[in-house]
């Protein structure tokens, strides 16, 4: 059945103001709850809390057919149109609700990469678990001697009857310490070109023959992790796409990926008070009235917001067609890189000595999180540099690099 975006909004207020209530706002919050400022999931206590909250809520969505509004209803979505899944982003922005970037990959990023690549099996058992939340998914892509070549990767799959056997190591694997499969890109044709060569399979993560290893951050939280695949048997039906085809799911599924970065420019949005909220809070003299904030400090907060605001609107124009991103959401991810960065230095400026050291005051220290973890977002989706190179030569068609 057709319903307008506003019959959904009314119908989401009404799911999910039962599960949860109404996030505050403004500025009357100052020194109350939770100050963390990050925009990654990175605590290492009450991790395995955060994520049953969130499966409980992916559940309470299911049960009211509110997990997946534009996806086909073949496999448990809705049938509506994009435009109606930002409507349910727009209502969920104005709840407190589980952290949901556990679920980035495995719903953001897995669903629409096996809609296009996988099989009509994968697709009926996979997704309505992935959705649901009862299956947690991770990306193993990247490895120690591959760097930003990810086509150089090192990682083997053998082919042993109906399954094979995958030996090589993975790095920088968000969440796989709590995930149950991971995606998996693998070596199956060593003798022809580097991209030709390389076939995905989803790897049962619970198996024998891996091991995973969390890696300590600069903030203090393991968010990322290191995985170890030695004689891994993975049968052929977790293959996803074609043998030596893996090349293409991989781009298909980074380009989810960055769309779904893109999308969370709201998030940050969101910081944008906080960091308004810090400033006014600097400024207040000893007998709590406010000053004026100086001409500097006007225009840096002035900056981000028009940061904030270009970033929103440019990626919301680059997801107004449905199907698969282009390669110009590379440029809603450098957005959003670009945007938190300048955040970061608002603040260190503002707060000085008590950026890199904990003076005790609510809100202030806590934006050291944000610094220290923003080297991560800049190689997480792709580094910096190569989303550059794929804005000039995929969207600006530009001459390409020698290789």
């Amino acid at each position: 059945m057709d319903i307008s975006t506003q019959e959904l909004r009314d119908e989401a207020h009404r799911v999910i103001g039962a599960f949860a209530p109404p996030r505050t706002t403004g500025t009357s919050g100052w020194g109350q709850g939770d100050d963390r400022v990050s925009v990654v999931a990175e605590r290492s206590e009450g991790e395995a809390e955060e994520l049953a909250a969130l499966q409980r809520y992916r559940a309470h969505l299911v049960a009211h057919d509110l997990a997946w509004v534009d996806g086909p209803a073949e496999h448990g979505g809705r049938g509506l149109s994009a435009e109606h899944a930002e409507a349910l982003r727009e209502v969920e922005s104005g709840y407190t609700l589980p952290d949901d970037s556990y679920l980035r990959f495995s719903v953001s990023t897995l669903c629409p990469t096996l809609l296009t690549h996988g099989t009509p099996e994968q697709r009926e058992s996979l997704l309505p678990q992935l959705r649901s939340a009862e299956l947690v998914a991770c990306q193993l892509y990247s490895e120690p001697g591959a760097g930003s070549d990810l086509a150089g990767l090192s990682t083997q799959a053998v082919r042993d009857g109906d399954d094979w056997l995958l030996t090589g190591q993975k790095v920088w694997s968000s969440g796989a310490h709590f995930s149950d499969i991971g995606l998996c890109i693998a070596r199956t044709n060593p003798d022809v070109p580097k991209h030709a060569g390389l076939t995905t399979f989803l790897v049962d993560l619970g198996s024998p023959g891996v091991e995973v290893r969390p890696i300590r951050q600069l903030t203090g939280g393991a968010s990322f992790d290191e995985v170890f695949l030695t004689e891994v048997r993975v049968p052929d039906s977790a293959r996803v796409g074609d043998v030596d085809g893996g090349w293409s799911v991989v781009v298909t599924s980074l380009l989810h990926e960055r769309s779904a970065i893109g999308r969370e420019v709201g998030v940050d949005e969101a910081l944008v008070d906080r960091l308004v909220e810090l400033a006014r809070h600097l400024a207040d003299a000893p007998d709590g009235v406010p000053l004026p904030l100086d001409a500097r400090t006007r225009d840096d907060l002035a900056d981000v917001v028009v940061r904030a605001w270009a970033a929103r609107l440019t990626t919301a124009r680059y997801l107004e067609t449905d199907g698969t991103p282009g390669p110009e959401l590379a440029l809603a991810k450098l957005l959003t890189t670009d945007l938190l960065a300048r955040m970061s230095d608002v603040a260190a400026d503002l707060l000085g000595a008590a950026h890199v050291a904990d003076t005790g005051d609510w809100g202030t220290y806590a934006w050291s999180e944000l610094t220290l973890g923003l080297p991560g977002l800049r190689v997480g989706g792709g580094t910096d540099e190569i989303l550059k190179n794929a804005v000039g030569e995929r969207v600006l068609h530009l001459p390409k690099d020698a290789r």
